[in-house]
């Protein structure tokens, strides 16, 4: 396969791509090489919270940079001890581990849970998960996940997860034994169409854990970090999980996770875990400026009413076009096309200039910067809506 000036044919071919080569990006906008600018409602999966190429993050790699690269995970570094401290003082956990990819931190969770069942529940390692979950694409967290696509693929999986249905605690009731360690899920399940647990489940879902000596794990990969306007979705519900993973976000755009416990489920013994570049200087730093942006007040509240206004916006959208209803919470939401049209959609979108997402193809998820603004909310509502006008996707009633 090749382009103008490139040729594609060394990358695998791992997913479909256009024939488009980006070299900038700042704020809510890429550009290509051509200099064609597109609005990005993307963010690289959630990833980007503070736009492209945010400055603070830029100065906070260029300074690092400088000093030091990475010592070796077998030694202390100023970033990572900064960084896991201040993880620490504005969540409910203990302890923080850090690695390079959501992945990453959800399989460093499954092997805790392990590590406590075996210590402390004579041997238990089942983790019940859910339809619909996406935890990652290491073995063990495709197996953790509840995607149909996955089921099929790299056989035999990582046996010990049964999987529950979001929002039905009977389904989870239902599959405890004396076997079951720990439940595991996503309280917003992205990949899936951004299909929340309600607030209410997730409170007795904890309830249920407390009452069975299970440790509930909360994956927050992409509801993490101020993405649904809280610093984390599990303040939301009013309840603490044992363990929670954090990634996307938090890097700002450079690859960094984290995987949190409270004192109880820190049960790592030395060589049960590590990483050659977990926990490196020049991540934590970048992590750090971005901890210390999304955790002011006044930006949590600057990214709940951008959430507000866009899913306002998104409301009236469905009704003009007759569509469905908007999920999510905070500036995770998705658009219900009602019709299994989201990728020709997404395609209409690039050509003219905005990068959209749609993870069913009846279905359409949003995932801006955190500080996106009014008018490039309403840019993207004003170009989707032509594109729906002219894709004749359904009547036009008002």
């Amino acid at each position: 396969m090749t382009h103008a000036t490139h040729s594609f044919d060394a990358l695998m071919d791992i997913t479909a791509r256009p024939q488009v080569v980006f070299v900038r990006g700042k704020g809510s906008y890429l550009w290509d090489e051509s200099g064609k600018r597109y609005l990005d409602f993307m963010q690289g999966w959630a990833v980007n919270c503070l736009g492209h190429s945010p400055d603070v993050i830029a100065d906070a790699l260029v300074v690092q940079s400088a000093s030091l690269l990475t010592p070796s995970p077998a030694f202390y570094n100023a970033p990572s001890l900064k960084l896991a401290k201040a993880l620490v003082e504005k969540s409910c956990f203990d302890q923080v581990f850090f690695a390079n990819s959501g992945a990453e931190a959800n399989e460093g969770a499954i092997k805790l849970a392990r590590k406590y069942g075996s210590l402390h529940r004579g041997g238990a390692h089942e983790i019940i998960t859910f339809e619909g979950g996406f935890h990652g694409r290491t073995l063990a967290t495709m197996s953790a996940s509840g995607k149909k696509a996955f089921e099929p693929l790299f056989e035999p999986k990582v046996a010990g997860f049964r999987k529950a249905k979001l929002n039905d605690l009977d389904s989870v009731k239902a599959l405890i034994s004396p076997a079951t360690v720990a439940v595991m899920l996503e309280p917003i399940q992205g990949e899936a169409g951004v299909w929340p647990a309600t607030d209410q489940f997730l409170q007795e879902l904890r309830a249920l854990t407390k009452e069975h000596g299970l440790l509930l794990i909360f994956d927050e990969i992409q509801t993490g970090v101020g993405r649904t306007g809280k610093l984390f979705h599990y303040e939301h519900a009013g309840i603490e999980p044992d363990i929670m993973t954090l990634g996307k976000g938090i890097g700002g755009g450079v690859p960094l996770a984290v995987l949190l416990a409270t004192e109880r489920a820190s049960c790592f013994e030395h060589g049960d875990q590590g990483g050659t570049f977990n926990g490196n200087p020049l991540m934590c730093a970048a992590g750090s400026a971005v901890l210390a942006e999304v955790s002011k007040p006044e930006f949590l509240k600057a990214a709940t009413d951008a959430g507000q206004f866009l899913a306002s916006e998104l409301q009236k959208l469905s009704a003009r076009h007759g569509l469905g209803e908007v999920r999510g919470r905070g500036l995770l939401l998705a658009l219900d096309l009602k019709l299994p049209i989201g990728a020709s959609i997404v395609a209409q979108a690039f050509h003219s200039g905005l990068l959209l997402n749609s993870p069913q193809p009846d279905a359409l998820r949003f995932m801006p910067a955190l500080n996106v603004t009014r008018s490039e909310i309403s840019e993207m509502i004003d170009g989707l809506d032509a594109i729906l006008t002219e894709a004749g996707v359904a009547r036009r009633v008002a």
